[in-house]
């Protein structure tokens, strides 16, 4: 049989209502009481039933994270800190991919799977605040990412601005003048690529360097065709770039392939560097020079807004900003 709450009573010499205020976190309880009964219950070997535990609360204990590209490494990361901070609370964390689709969204956001889980965590692309300001679900919900401002949800999200105004001023301070952008959002979504194009600018116009519009290249993904795509046009241009800057480290990766198979030299011809500091560009050759944010906080930021919410903490929105650093490589090489 199984150790129950009463043996763990008996064991710790306290009652069966301060074993359960303890193991449930009813009531708070005297430090020394509450040693006494932990380690009844370490000595015991006591595993608690969450499943039963938010049954009696009338919660399911499932969480949602819902991400845009699941093929997308950094969020790969991103879902494995969640899933172990929402294990470490007691909650299992479910993945969606909403494959950036705005139905998809839309439907997360108004509670489609409110039956299933107590909370949901979204990273939302293809709507923005007008539509998360409609939402009508009571279901808590936390955002991550730079989709939407100004919302009355917890939001967890680097500065996407002062990240890429950083990458760039890493390139200006290479001696860099003609530094490219590649993937600029094609049809004015993706509010995080507006931002981190505004940072790009931001360092430009510091350095006093002038904007050239005909160095921003499109892209309609994210990934790494799209920089391998975006690269051979500006190597065909008739004055190509000597830097870039890609929206993120998947970008920056395809970028290095074309330049290597057009024989460019990276860092010497063109320094490449991109944002997300995912496993892939410590590997790549040459490894690459990315802005790395906390993933780790935002992955653990977001699970505990989400439960503290879910277990009825109130009180205003509160906007998360976990840090971010620079992350030198190869593919810059030295600063001159």
């Amino acid at each position: 049989m199984g150790v129950s709450l009463k043996d763990i009573a008996e064991r710790a010499g306290v009652s069966l209502a301060t074993v359960s205020n303890v193991v449930n976190g009813y009531r708070p309880v005297g430090e020394g009481t509450r040693q006494r009964v932990q380690r009844a219950i370490d000595e015991l070997g006591y595993t608690p039933n969450l499943s039963a535990r938010h049954l009696r609360r009338g919660r399911t204990g499932l969480i949602a994270l819902a991400v845009p590209e699941l093929t997308n490494p950094y969020f790969a990361e991103l879902a494995d800190v969640a899933i172990r901070e929402a294990a470490g609370l007691g909650y299992t964390l479910l993945m969606e991919n909403t494959a950036a689709e705005r139905g998809a969204e839309l439907a997360l956001l108004e509670g489609a799977q409110r039956h299933l889980i107590d909370g949901l965590i979204l990273s939302p692309v293809a709507i923005g605040r007008e539509e998360v300001l409609a939402r009508r679900a009571r279901m808590p919900l936390v955002l991550i990412g730079e989709g939407v401002y100004d919302v009355p949800y917890d939001h967890v999200a680097i500065d996407n601005v002062a990240a890429s105004r950083t990458a760039t001023a890493h390139l200006v301070a290479l001696g860099r003048r003609r530094i490219a952008f590649v993937g600029a959002p094609p049809g004015g979504d993706r509010q995080s690529a507006h931002l981190r194009i505004r940072g790009y600018r931001e360092a430009l116009d510091a350095a006093g360097i002038p904007f050239d519009p005909g160095l921003v290249v499109p892209t309609e993904q994210f990934g790494r065709a799209d920089g391998e795509h975006a690269m051979r046009h500006l190597l065909s241009l008739d004055h190509p770039p000597d830097a870039v800057l890609a929206y993120n480290d998947l970008t920056a990766i395809g970028a290095l392939r074309t330049l290597t198979r057009s024989g460019a030299g990276v860092p010497d011809d063109v320094a490449v560097a991109g944002i997300d500091d995912i496993e892939e560009g410590r590997f790549s050759n040459p490894t690459l020079t990315t802005v790395a944010p906390d993933k780790r906080a935002i992955g653990r930021s977001a699970v505990r807004r989400l439960v503290s919410r879910i277990e009825g903490e109130g009180g205003p929105p509160m906007h998360v900003q976990p840090s971010f650093h620079l992350v030198a490589r190869e593919s810059t090489g030295p600063v001159r």
